[in-house]
């Protein structure tokens, strides 16, 4: 029933954009919406509810976009599906885009939407943790492979600890938030504006965070990820996408509620409300401070593919437009 309202709404909002005479009609595009997929980096989850909101407020049938957005399952497969043409943008992790690009795979960033990374260690506040220095003689679940992982050695030097005083212990992707839960670990490496909401709400106990960002280094988080040859052979619709985009986040920030009940009006499998609520009103702080989501500057990308090159094998590191595009975010938004 959602997918059938979903296009139904989309339909309706095209149809009476363009009786409005909006942007695309403005821009001469007078022909049907051009059907776009979107997949995202994971299952939705409060950071995608922006969308979602674009999706319902006409945002991008007003581009002459008919959007559909897909789950995804980890930001390197999205990355993969966009590089082979299995849609059209995904929604991807920076640093995993940085390792794609450099493993040969056609794509770029858009720019990274949550300039302050989310990148953290999570645990119940009952362990008493304030500082860096608390996790020494801790327990730390943590995924091999993923860029938390590789920097988590290097994060700790940076706060004063040797990567022998913190045990770390191998857990997959979908384990860490159980490993917590049942005590198994002290905490967790992840990504706290998705977990920690979710952690609290299965075990009805608090949880603090400590993020790599707060503690020294930052990497940049989430964003729009385009296929090379669209960029090449498409650029408006890439133009439409991101004006798109860029209006949904900013408008999202100012009406949460809204953009919490579009998503789970028009979502799948997506998390109870208050989740979604909590989710999101911990990712738009990550947005920075310009009110341009996706408006990056060279400095920013520089640190990030620094900190991938020196922690985490980013082989032969380039310049920041090897991996991203600045033409297209704009900072009016």
């Amino acid at each position: 029933m959602k997918r059938t309202a979903t296009a139904l709404l989309a339909a309706t909002l095209l149809l009476s954009a363009t009786a409005c005479g909006d942007d695309a009609a403005d821009s001469g595009d007078t022909g049907g919406a051009k059907p776009v997929t979107l997949t995202l980096n994971w299952v939705p989850y409060g950071e995608h509810a922006p969308f979602y909101y674009g999706l319902k407020k006409g945002f991008y049938a007003a581009e002459g976009i008919d959007l559909k957005i897909q789950p995804g399952n980890g930001s390197g497969n999205t990355i993969k599906q966009v590089a082979q043409k299995q849609t059209d943008f995904g929604w991807a992790d920076s640093p995993v885009l940085l390792k794609s690009v450099a493993s040969g795979m056609p794509v770029r960033s858009l720019g990274s939407y949550l300039e302050k990374g989310p990148a953290s260690v999570e645990f119940f506040a009952d362990k008493n943790i304030r500082t860096p220095a608390d996790l020494k003689g801790k327990t730390v679940g943590g995924t091999p492979g993923d860029a938390l992982y590789a920097t988590f050695p290097a994060w700790l030097e940076k706060n004063g600890l040797a990567q022998s005083d913190v045990k770390v212990v191998n857990v997959d992707a979908a384990g860490k938030i159980a490993a917590l839960a049942e005590g198994k670990v002290d905490a967790i490496m992840g990504f706290f504006h998705d977990q920690a909401p979710t952690i609290e709400n299965k075990t009805g106990k608090k949880v603090d965070v400590l993020l790599f960002a707060d503690y020294g280094m930052n990497l940049l988080g989430t964003g729009p990820v385009v296929n090379t040859q669209t960029l090449e052979k498409d650029p408006e619709l890439v133009r439409k996408f991101v004006r798109a985009s860029q209006k949904s986040w900013k408008e999202a920030a100012g009406d949460q509620a809204g953009a919490v009940s579009a998503m789970s009006e028009l979502a799948e499998n997506e998390p109870p409300a208050e989740v979604l609520a909590k989710q999101l009103a911990l990712a738009v702080p990550l947005v920075g401070t310009d009110g341009a989501p996706g408006v990056n500057t060279e400095a920013q990308w520089s640190e990030t593919v620094d900190l991938m090159s020196r922690y985490a094998d980013l082989k032969d590191p380039a310049a920041p437009d090897a991996y991203w595009d600045a033409a297209y975010a704009s900072a009016q938004g």
